[in-house]
């Protein structure tokens, strides 16, 4: 009973349809995982047992009743970022600000989730306010990596990613605007993706995903596999008339032919910031892997990269500072330091004023527009999720090669492509000599999100995931 916890979403779905173990089961397999590691990992905001039991019994008997009318995910146990509204459960953003904020209507999301039959776990833990890049907050403390208790697991999706590499979660739901389900899922051994802004609906996002931030944010499916992350995918995307950045699409898988006939291009860094020898590796060792699967596979680093970290930084660091000063004006002794960190760093760079924020809407087109002119013969790439493994919770300089490199450069390899707006899977390909896991991503074009899993699953059936000693 105990390995159930750590077979993928689509074993535990076919245990469940065989009869070989009840919703019931599985949801007590996972309350005990919970039980026994959350208080070292401390991954969840809000979890209560009996109110999982509950939902357990609730599901089995639609199950015996009327099999034929449940959902593909029907018993699922699964979680969500406490950034995602999930009516009954506490989705706080890690802030003392919002402590109780109990949503009384689900995200589009969640709501789909719920109508496939998923089972909520509870909600997941998260840095304040989201714009970090490391989990912890004054509300609900500090939440660990499975893999090293010293270290974090990523921010902003880090409890999702502590949750289900250590068997607690099948598989859940984060969101992403730099990052933020693909470095968790480097730090942690697990798989992610950044789909592209709308093919999951983000209404209901806390806060919402507006002004700069519909394009470059988005919620996103992360498991252990990239098979259960194209069936979340498979079951979230499709239009809501309501979400202004969401548009009709067909989901199709495609074939390894059609894959094959795709130029890959692949990058270790991007000239600028270096990154760890073991994280070259890992790049190489999928590039060989690819090549071994019939795929041309060639080196090309984009010479749009920087402009685009660029706009991110514009985006992300400035203009949220600015969306944020309304709801902190005057409470800053209530923020965690991790988030005064992020208002320091805001405040070094400066406000945007009317005409930088035209500039950088303008900009943002005509970057863009240069990045998919590059993509043009290299639709699909391969890069780094970030510089370096999971680091130490504080740490926010290294060395790599001689090199000291500080936290939001080694950081920059997952923002381009929020910037772009394109779709980007993460994979587990390496190991760092700690032991560590280390991640590659894989990049498509806008709205070829099927494309990027394709790939993507390619190197997982090689790779695969490995539970971390703490949580076997």
């Amino acid at each position: 009973m105990s390995s159930v916890v750590f077979s993928s979403a689509l074993q535990q779905l076919a245990m469940l349809r065989s009869g070989a173990i009840s919703i019931v089961e599985i949801a007590e397999a996972h309350i005990r995982q919970i039980v026994r590691l959350n208080g070292e990992i401390n991954a969840f905001a809000d979890f209560d047992e009996e109110r999982v039991r509950t939902q357990a019994r609730v599901l089995e008997r639609q199950w015996i009743s009327d099999r034929d009318s449940t959902g593909p995910l029907h018993g699922l146990p699964m979680s969500l970022k406490s950034s995602i509204a999930t009516a009954g459960y506490r989705c706080e953003i890690g802030s003392t600000l919002l402590r109780g904020e109990t949503p009384v209507e689900d995200a589009e999301a969640v709501s789909r989730l719920r109508k496939a039959g998923a089972l909520i776990l509870g909600t997941t833990n998260c840095p304040e306010f989201l714009m970090a890049y490391e989990t912890e907050n004054l509300l609900h403390g500090q939440t660990r990596n499975p893999w090293d208790l010293a270290r974090t697991p990523g921010g902003s999706s880090g409890g999702e990613s502590a949750a289900i590499a250590s068997g607690m979660s099948a598989a859940g739901l984060g969101s992403d605007s730099g990052g933020s389900v693909r470095l968790p899922a480097h730090f942690t051994g697990i798989c992610s993706l950044k789909p592209t802004p709308g093919r999951i609906p983000g209404r209901g996002h806390l806060p919402p995903c507006n002004g700069p931030f519909s394009m470059l944010g988005s919620i996103g499916p992360m498991a252990r596999t990239i098979e259960d992350i194209w069936l979340i995918f498979e079951t979230l995307s499709g239009r809501d008339f309501s979400d202004p950045v969401s548009y009709p699409s067909a989901s199709r898988r495609p074939t390894q032919s059609e894959l094959r006939q795709r130029t890959i291009g692949y990058f270790e860094e991007d000239g600028l910031v270096p990154v760890t020898e073991e994280t070259r590796i890992a790049i190489q060792n999928s590039v060989h892997l690819l090549k071994q699967a019939g795929f041309h596979v060639e080196p090309f680093c984009p010479q749009a990269l920087e402009a685009l970290r660029k706009l991110w930084w514009k985006c992300f660091v400035q203009c949220g500072a600015m969306l944020y000063q309304p709801k902190i004006r005057g409470r800053n002794s209530e923020l965690s330091p991790i988030f005064q960190e992020f208002l320091e760093i805001a405040r070094q760079s400066g406000e945007l004023d009317g005409a930088e924020m035209l500039q950088l809407w303008t900009d943002m087109d005509v970057e863009r527009g240069k990045m998919l002119e590059e993509m043009q013969q290299y639709s699909v790439l391969i890069c780094p999720v970030a510089s370096i493994p999971a680091f130490r919770h504080g740490e926010r300089s290294w060395e790599i090669g001689g090199k000291e490199v500080c936290y939001l450069d080694a950081l920059r390899h997952t923002q381009w492509w929020n910037v772009l707006g394109a779709p980007a899977a993460v994979i587990p390909a390496g190991r760092s000599p700690e032991g560590l896991p280390i991640g590659v991503q894989v990049i498509a074009r806008p709205h070829e999100d099927e494309i990027a899993l394709g790939v993507a699953a390619v190197l997982d059936r090689e790779f695969g995931f490995v539970p971390p000693p703490i949580a076997r």
